[in-house]
C-alpha cells in the first residue's frame, strides 16, 4: 500500500522559502505541496508553478489558505514579524507547523506559538539545520557519550567580515527584530545550546553595534548597502551565564574589522576534553601525558548515527526528518521548547544592550 502524502502549503515564497524549504520537500516522495501564498501574488503563481502540484492553490492571504482542512503541514517561510500569529493560527486550524529561523521576533510571540502547540497537539518545529551538518551530528554523539565531561565553557560564533545580506528586509528592525544576531547569531546558539544540552540560562549581558552601517564603500559581499535602509546592528555579542554556572559567549557580526571569519560554529571546553569547529572539528585531549588534537575525516562517508539517510544537505536531512516525525509521529528535529530558549537569550542580550544592565531570568 503507497503512503499517504503529507500535502504541504508554503507560506511566504520568497528567498528562503524557495531556496530552502520547497526545494527540500520538492525530493520528498511522501511530499505534495499544494498551496502557496504571498503577500505578492507573482511570487506565489511562480512557486507553485515550479513546485507545486497541478493545479496546486494560490492565495495571497494566508487565512484563506488555513481554511483548506486537507492540509497537513504548512511551512511558514516569512520575515521574522509574522512568524508568531501566523504558527499560532496554523496550529489551531489543525496543521504541524515548521517555521524558518528564528523562531520569533519576541520571546512572548515564541512563548506564544510554544503554548499553542501544547494546546493542539500538533507538531511545531523551527528551521535550525546546522544541526544536521555531518561535524555537528558527531560533535553532539562525542558529547552526548559524555567524553568532553562537564561542559562549562563554551563559544558561540557567527562571524562574518562583509557579508551583509542586502536583499528583502534584512536590514529592517521592524520586521526582522534585528540583524546578524538574529539573523546568524541565532543558529550558533541553537548549535551551542544543542550541543551541550543545556537550556537554563540564568542571566545574560549584552551589546551590540552599528558602526559601519552608514558606509558607502563597504566591499560588502553582496555589494553597497544602503545606509538609509540599514537600521538594525552590524555586530552584536552576549555574555550567557547558565543556571549549571556554565558560560557561553556569542558572537555575531555581518560587517566587523577582524581578518578571520567563521558562521554557526561552537567551541566547546569540558572538564575531560574539548572540542572546536574553528578549523574543521576538532577534539583536543591529554593522552599518556601528552596534549592530543583528533580530526574526525568527513571525507569518507559516515556512521549510523547521521549517515544513512537519503541526501547529504543539511536542510535536505531536516526536511526529510520533518516529514518521517509528521508521518510515523516522531520526536521533530528541533523541539519547540528548545527554540523558545533561543529566542528568549536573543532578546535578552537586545534588552542588555539598550539598558545597560544584565537581564536576569526567572
Amino acid at each position: 500500500m503507497a503512503t499517504k502524502k503529507v500535502r504541504v502549503g508554503i507560506i511566504g515564497c520568497g528567498g528562503i522559502g524557495n531556496g530552502k524549504h520547497m526545494t527540500n520537500l520538492a525530493k520528498i516522495d511522501e511530499v505534495e505541496m499544494v498551496a502557496f501564498c504571498d503577500i505578492i501574488e507573482e511570487r506565489a503563481v511562480k512557486s507553485a508553478e515550479k513546485f507545486g502540484v497541478e493545479n496546486a492553490a494560490v492565495f495571497t492571504d494566508y487565512k484563506e489558505l488555513l481554511k483548506d482542512k486537507t492540509i497537513d503541514v504548512v511551512h511558514v517561510c516569512t520575515p521574522n514579524r509574522s512568524h508568531g500569529f501566523i504558527t499560532v493560527d496554523a496550529l489551531e486550524a489543525g496543521k504541524h507547523v515548521m517555521c524558518e529561523k528564528p523562531m520569533a521576533k519576541t520571546y512572548a510571540q515564541a512563548k506564544e506559538m510554544y503554548d499553542a502547540s501544547v494546546r493542539t497537539g500538533k507538531k511545531l518545529t523551527i528551521g535550525y539545520q546546522q544541526r544536521w551538518r555531518g561535524d555537528s551530528q558527531y560533535l553532539k554523539k562525542v558529547c552526548a557519550d559524555g567524553e568532553l565531561g562537564n561542559i562549562y565553557f563554551a563559544k558561540a560564533i557567527a562571524l562574518r567580515r562583509r557579508a551583509v545580506p542586502t536583499w528583502g528586509v534584512f536590514l529592517n528592525e521592524f520586521e526582522q527584530g534585528g540583524g546578524p544576531l538574529i539573523d546568524i547569531g541565532t543558529h550558533a546558539l541553537d548549535l551551542t545550546l544543542w550541543l551541550m544540552d543545556n537550556y537554563e540560562p540564568k542571566m545574560v549581558v549584552g551589546t551590540k553595534y552599528k558602526m559601519l552601517g552608514d558606509m558607502t564603500e563597504t566591499a560588502n559581499a553582496w555589494g553597497d548597502w544602503d545606509p538609509k535602509e540599514f537600521t538594525v546592528e552590524d555586530s552584536a555579542f552576549g555574555f550567557i551565564v547558565m543556571k549549571n554556572g556554565a558560560t557561553i559567549i556569542l558572537e555575531s557580526s555581518w560587517a566587523l574589522n577582524i581578518a578571520d571569519t567563521n558562521e554557526a560554529v561552537s567551541l566547546l571546553a569540558g572538564d575531560k576534553a574539548g572540542a572546536d569547529m574553528l578549523d574543521g572539528l576538532r577534539v583536543n585531549y591529554v593522552k599518556n601525558n601528552r596534549q592530543v588534537i583528533e580530526k574526525p575525516d568527513f571525507k569518507t562517508g559516515g556512521v549510523a548515527f547521521f549517515g544513512g539517510r537519503k541526501g547529504g544537505e543539511p536542510s535536505e536531512l531536516e526536511a526529510r526528518a520533518w516529514i518521517d516525525a509528521v508521518i510515523n509521529d516522531k520526536d521533530v528535529p528541533t523541539k519547540a521548547h528548545q527554540a523558545l530558549v533561543v529566542t528568549q537569550i536573543l532578546e535578552a542580550i537586545y534588552e542588555s544592550s539598550k539598558t545597560g544592565k544584565p537581564v536576569y531570568f526567572d
